[in-house]
């Protein structure tokens, strides 16, 4: 590549500055390039690393609202299980007054049914 500089230039000394060679221009011109593709290089390395800084402020606030919700249905949940617990046992209350009653009311209907039958005895007995 060294060599297709220095044809094309002529070996001559350049006209923008006349204390460097062809050969001295070749070499400028790849340092420029490197030092082009350098910076080129470094401002992608700069652009991935805030793509990926962004990318983890995303994660981060994404996984703090994930566990936000999660908390929050935790909280419904439990508020609907304390509420379904709560209505079991008013249930079960229910239930038990219910059967009170029916064994208060058996109880008075076999109390009636005993005394009937004692007084049918006392007037089979006249």
């Amino acid at each position: 590549m060294l060599a297709v500089a220095m044809v094309a230039t002529g070996c001559k000394k350049a006209d923008d500055n006349p204390n460097m060679g062809p050969a001295q221009e070749a070499g400028a011109a790849i340092d420029n390039a490197g030092a082009n593709a350098a910076a080129a290089a470094r401002e992608s390395a700069d652009r991935a690393e805030n793509a990926a800084d962004r990318a983890a402020a995303n994660v981060e606030n994404a996984t703090e609202r994930a566990g936000d919700k999660i908390d929050a249905a935790t909280d419904r949940a439990g508020e609907k299980m304390r509420e379904a617990g709560a209505e079991v046992r008013q249930e079960s209350r229910e239930a038990g007054q219910n059967i009170k009653e029916g064994a208060s009311d058996a109880t008075a209907a076999t109390g009636r049914a005993v005394e009937r039958a004692g007084e049918k005895i006392q007037d089979a007995s006249k």
